[in-house]
């Protein structure tokens, strides 16, 4: 099977999918600050099936350290408050009729470390991809060269197009991991 044309826009979107992945993990993260996308790992057991929280509630940040959960049908208040009891995510549930209410407790120091490692952890698991992805360019360009479909020059000159790009993705991603860390520790 001769390989296709060697196209760097494909790269691009390759790495900028290890970028969107990295985003969510790090939004997810709790800092000590409210944030509504917290809750999107929580599946709730409603009407015979694992619905995410967000197709069953509206969730928002009335203020920095407080999230107000506000489930559609009351009939699922429970459920909900039993989902996020069982999300091990710290959180403890106040209901008032089919609003709850999530204090986002402070963080220690300790706690703020091993948040930080996380992000670290999640940081190089995309830089690994995005340095998965240079390497499938690159060898899908050797390919192309040993089929004798594109000259010595073009070769040269869409490896550092190739580099140059993951070079971006890689600073993009430090910077997200610095951004991060310093959310973590000032909090």
């Amino acid at each position: 099977m001769k390989p296709g044309p060697f196209d760097l826009a494909d790269v691009k979107r390759r790495m900028d999918g290890a970028l969107s992945v990295l985003k969510g993990e790090l939004a997810g993260l709790r800092t000590g600050r409210a944030s509504a996308t917290m809750l999107d790992p929580i599946h709730v057991e409603v009407y015979g099936q694992s619905m995410p929280i967000n197709q069953v509630a509206t969730v928002s940040v009335p203020e920095a350290r407080l999230l107000s959960v506000q489930v559609w049908d009351a009939s699922n208040v429970k459920a909900v408050e039993k989902a996020i009891r069982d999300a091990n995510l710290g959180l403890n549930p106040q209901t008032e009729g089919s609003v709850l209410r999530l204090r986002i407790p402070e963080l220690n120091q300790e706690r703020r470390q091993e948040l930080v490692k996380v992000a670290h952890k999640y940081a190089e698991t995309a830089r690994v991809a995005v340095r998965h992805v240079r390497r499938d360019g690159i060898d899908h360009l050797k390919n192309l060269k040993k089929d004798g479909h594109v000259s010595e020059d073009d070769i040269k000159r869409h490896e550092a197009d190739v580099q140059k790009v993951t070079d971006q993705h890689i600073a993009e991603i430090d910077q997200m991991l610095g951004a991060k860390e310093k959310e973590v520790m000032s909090v």
